[in-house]
């Protein structure tokens, strides 16, 4: 796979109708998939090696990125679903890679900006159910 453009990832949120709105071009982020592990070793393991259980974890996801909103409207909706602590389906873009989607909560939310520059947000998401991940074509 050739080297992707970061500023191409896309935040997108879902609008209720069945689709999604874009909130933002993504700056910078980090996806981190993790998967908890469950120990079951026991006397009869072998030479007393640990053995894990397949599948027993907890499996979660955090979404990191700073960006600036697209219009005043998709800064709204990401205040309201804050604000409401509402977990909606997001889908996070990544061209010519593929698309996680899901429900996520905001567990942090800020701006910031400099006097010569736009505004910017930083947001994280944390995983609040099942995810998929659809490869792109």
């Amino acid at each position: 796979m050739a080297g992707q453009r970061g500023r191409d990832i896309l935040l997108k949120i879902a609008d209720g109708a069945g689709g999604f709105t874009t909130l933002a071009g993504v700056r910078t982020s980090r996806i981190q998939l993790s998967a908890g592990m469950v120990d079951g070793t026991s006397a009869d393991s072998a030479e007393a090696w640990r053995e894990l259980i397949d599948g027993a974890g907890v499996k979660t996801a955090r979404v990191t990125g700073r960006g600036v909103f697209k219009d005043a409207a998709s800064d709204a909706r990401m205040r309201a679903v804050f604000f409401a602590g509402e977990a909606p389906d997001w889908q996070l873009i990544l061209p010519d890679f593929g698309i996680l989607e899901g429900a996520f909560q905001i567990t942090e939310l800020s701006w910031s900006g400099a006097h010569d520059g736009e505004a910017e947000f930083s947001v994280t998401l944390e995983s609040a159910g099942r995810l998929g991940f659809e490869v792109l074509p």
